[in-house]
């Protein structure tokens, strides 16, 4: 011992030199990084329930270790392969010396003596062969691993990469293959089977060897219940399960979520595992891709072959269930992988209802008042209503609830298509690329490109901020105004404090509140009984969507808990005959509402921003001192902006008030002065055969001079200074254009002149096909009381 001391002292640099070079190659004789295996892309719901799975680059379903591991498993397979885990220092000594006690007595290998440390080092290594070299590597490395990581993080990286048996790794991946379900959730006895599996996976694969399996999880089993583990009734039962035959097929219930977030259509942060949580629930995913494929099995008849859904929840904005498509994989004509959740589409009309909260915001219109609904041509375009039928004029809250086109095109038309525009891009709107004036009015029928997850978006923040004005002492916070969230574990929970919210939004909760009334009874026209179907025990604001073509029929629903929106159509874009949002998308739409919980109340009021006035009951506008009847109703406050009622004049009647008169042929004494509603000629050419209760101006009194200011003609089509185009046949001929305008008195004759040229006389219906030549044109109209009307317009070359 003194000469060792001696040495010791003597070459104490060259050993403290050694020990340093021990030390080092101790600490850097494991890799940072001990597995670099590549994992599946996972979707798990907001419990962590498998929704969808893709395999590994490698070809391995190879699943991310959990944070932690189920005490059932983890009992399980302490039991089986290292009962002293917690113990020893990543080597058991003990272990070792039996293992080559039994091997010598054995002459052969039947004994390894491993830890699960060791294992996780073997793994990790690639498996190498079992020699006394590659053991002593493996406890060196053992210890090393100890130092570095916890037990709890030893037995994770043990269960996320032990072999289980064809191309299943990991505990996590193997209790889904195996027995359809998370690990958290497992029997004792599947969680026996798993712990005995990877001792020998290439022998006792399930589906063959079963009975070497069962033997060995059923001595597992006893070993439990001989250690107290387990009382004998659960050892019987767990005995009597069977093993299971052959890997199950995952979970697919959300295969287009998963590739839209791995391409980043929708955008979110993957963790270096490919592992993500999202805020889905699982059985309702499973619930509406069950309604979703029910209706197309129906809609398939038609050749009607897609259907996406998307659910929200209002005030957090999180996804609850996602099915881009209707999954067929078995019909590769139906072109199911597309994910028309994220795919721009033409909206139809599902954009109306931002626009009519616009006009209220802006104070063009209030809720009830009238706009016009009379054939229109601007610069060659003339769209027309869904039933292709004419109100003359319609409440605007009533043309939102018919998705009236024409009132919509007037309203953008006020309001302006760029104004719009720069709206729908600040509330989310990211696919309308091109400039507004490429639009146009189309813009407001479906005319540009929107996807459902961004107008799901737009409709769950109006709801948003309606939620929350009372909730924020009516001011606004401008983060509510947001796209769907699907990934994350951000708090959607308000902290900002009163001070740090804003007075004013780009949509007030007085407005959203006026538009979701409007929406409250969508219908189309002549499809009321259809409507009445929906009837539904709570109250949903609804707006249906059809494009140009019937290709894409949409309907979006909002109560002040969710946002539903469906899509359906071909995702080739093939139009189909009675592809219309409200036979096809609706149905689904109320489907899928009866599976959600119903809201206690409807959204609160928002009385702030709300005044009593007095509106013009015919017209709908604010009423001035001639409007009668005059209703009090509660309107935005922004619209205590727009103008006074337009409709309503004083007329002078004779003593038995049917003729108008005037001072010429009556003594203002003895006239009788009267408030009348006046429509112009061409809408009241529509709205009389409409409205019955109509009352159109006495005509004067034939003593009396025609001092009428209000003209009795109005030039329907075309308008004035109108450029249009006259068609050519299919023969390659000129055909005709149809010429129309509206008087007062529609018995009333009327004789046409075309460049002071005589053409005709119509009575009644005051139509004429003409066609006339490339050039200018003035058409004069004179009706049997001589009034004149003068028209100019010029006919293109094509």
């Amino acid at each position: 011992m003194r000469r060792f001391v001696r040495f010791l002292k003597k070459y104490k640099i060259i050993v403290a030199g050694i020990c340093t070079l021990l030390l080092l190659l101790f600490y850097f004789s494991l890799p940072r990084e001990l597995f670099r295996a590549p994992y599946s892309f996972t979707l798990l719901d907001n419990d962590g329930q498998l929704l969808q799975a893709r395999i590994a680059n490698d070809g391995q379903w190879r699943f991310p270790y959990r944070d932690s591991l189920p005490l059932k498993y983890e009992i399980a397979l302490l039991t089986y392969e290292d009962k002293h885990f917690y113990y020893h220092p990543g080597v058991d000594l003990l272990a070792l010396a039996r293992a080559m006690k039994q091997n010598l007595s054995e002459q052969k290998i039947k004994s390894g003596g491993s830890t699960l440390t060791m294992q996780v080092i073997r793994l990790s290594r690639g498996n190498h062969s079992r020699n006394l070299w590659q053991k002593c590597v493996e406890i060196i490395l053992a210890l090393r691993l100890e130092c570095r990581h916890s037990k709890k993080e030893i037995l994770q990286l043990y269960a996320g990469h032990a072999p289980f048996g064809g191309n299943v790794v990991g505990v996590n991946a193997a209790a889904w293959r195996y027995f359809g379900r998370n690990i958290s959730d497992l029997s004792w006895a599947e969680a026996a089977t798993l712990a005995v599996l990877p001792n020998s996976p290439a022998l006792i694969h399930p589906g063959r060897n079963r009975n070497l399996l069962q033997q060995k999880r059923d001595r597992l089993l006893d070993k439990l219940l001989s250690e107290k583990i387990i009382d004998a009734e659960t050892n019987k039962l767990s005995k009597l399960e069977k093993i299971p035959d052959k890997p199950l097929p995952l979970p697919q219930l959300a295969p287009h979520l998963l590739t839209s977030l791995q391409t980043k259509k929708i955008p979110c942060v993957i963790n270096e595992n490919h592992s993500l949580r999202t805020t889905l629930n699982k059985r309702l995913q499973e619930q509406v891709t069950e309604i979703l494929f029910r209706h197309q099995q129906q809609l398939c008849g038609n050749s009607i072959n897609n259907a996406a859904a998307l659910v929200l929840e209002v005030n957090s904005g999180n996804v609850l269930a996602y099915v881009g498509n209707v999954y067929r994989p078995d019909k590769p004509e139906y072109d199911s992988h597309v994910d028309i959740i994220t795919s721009p589409r033409s909206p139809g009309s599902t954009l109306k209802p931002i626009l009519y909260e616009a006009m209220l915001h802006d104070g063009f219109i209030l809720p009830k008042t009238l706009i016009a609904d009379i054939p229109i041509q601007i610069a060659g375009y003339s769209p027309q209503n869904f039933d292709l039928e004419y109100d003359g004029a319609v409440p605007a809250s009533r043309a939102l609830a018919r998705s009236l086109n024409i009132p919509a095109i007037r309203l953008l038309q006020n309001y302006r298509t760029e104004r719009f525009y720069y709206l729908l891009k600040k509330l989310g709107i990211t696919t309308l690329t091109k400039k507004p004036d490429h639009y146009g009015l189309s813009l407001i029928l479906g005319g540009g490109e929107n996807t459902l997850w961004e107008l799901a978006g737009v409709y769950g923040s109006m709801a948003r901020t309606l939620n929350h004005y009372s909730t924020f002492s009516g001011r606004y916070d401008p983060d509510e105004i947001h796209m769907p969230r699907v990934t994350g574990t951000e708090n959607t929970e308000h902290q900002k404090s009163l001070a740090q919210l804003q007075p004013t939004s780009l949509m007030s909760a007085a407005c959203i509140y006026s538009t979701f009334e409007a929406m409250e009874e969508v219908m189309r026209p002549g499809e009321e009984l259809l409507w009445q179907q929906f009837a539904s025990a709570q109250r949903i604001a609804w707006k249906t969507g059809t494009s140009f073509g019937f290709r894409d029929g949409w309907a979006i629903g909002v109560t002040p808990t969710h946002v539903v929106a469906v899509w359906v159509g071909n995702a080739d874009g093939e139009g189909r005959p009675g592809l219309i949002g409200v036979q096809t998308a609706a149905p689904i739409l109320f489907d899928i509402f009866r599976l959600l919980p119903k809201a206690s109340e409807w959204f609160p009021v928002p009385y702030d921003e709300l005044t009593k006035v007095p509106v013009c009951k015919r017209s709908g506008y604010r009423a001035h001192v001639l409007c009668e009847p005059v209703d009090s109703m509660l309107i935005p406050e922004s619209c205590l902006r727009t103008a006074p009622c337009p409709y309503h004049q004083l007329v002078h009647l004779d003593p038995t008030q049917q003729w108008r008169v005037n001072s010429d042929c009556v003594s203002p004494t003895e006239m009788v002065h009267k408030s009348w509603f006046v429509l112009p000629p061409a809408m009241e050419w529509y709205f009389k055969s409409r409205n019955p209760d109509y009352k159109s101006l006495p005509s004067y009194r034939h003593d009396c001079l025609n001092q009428s200011s209000a003209q009795p003609m109005e030039m329907i089509y075309p308008k004035k200074s109108n450029r249009i185009f006259v068609p050519v046949e299919l023969d390659g001929k000129t055909g005709k254009c149809v010429f129309e305008v509206a008087h007062r008195n529609k018995e009333t004759l009327i004789h046409w002149h075309l460049n002071d040229i005589y053409i005709g006389s119509t009575k009644e219906f005051h139509q004429m096909a003409l066609s006339p030549p490339f050039g200018k044109h003035t058409l004069v109209l004179i009706d049997e009381n001589g009034e004149r009307l003068e028209h100019f317009f010029e006919v293109l070359k094509h």
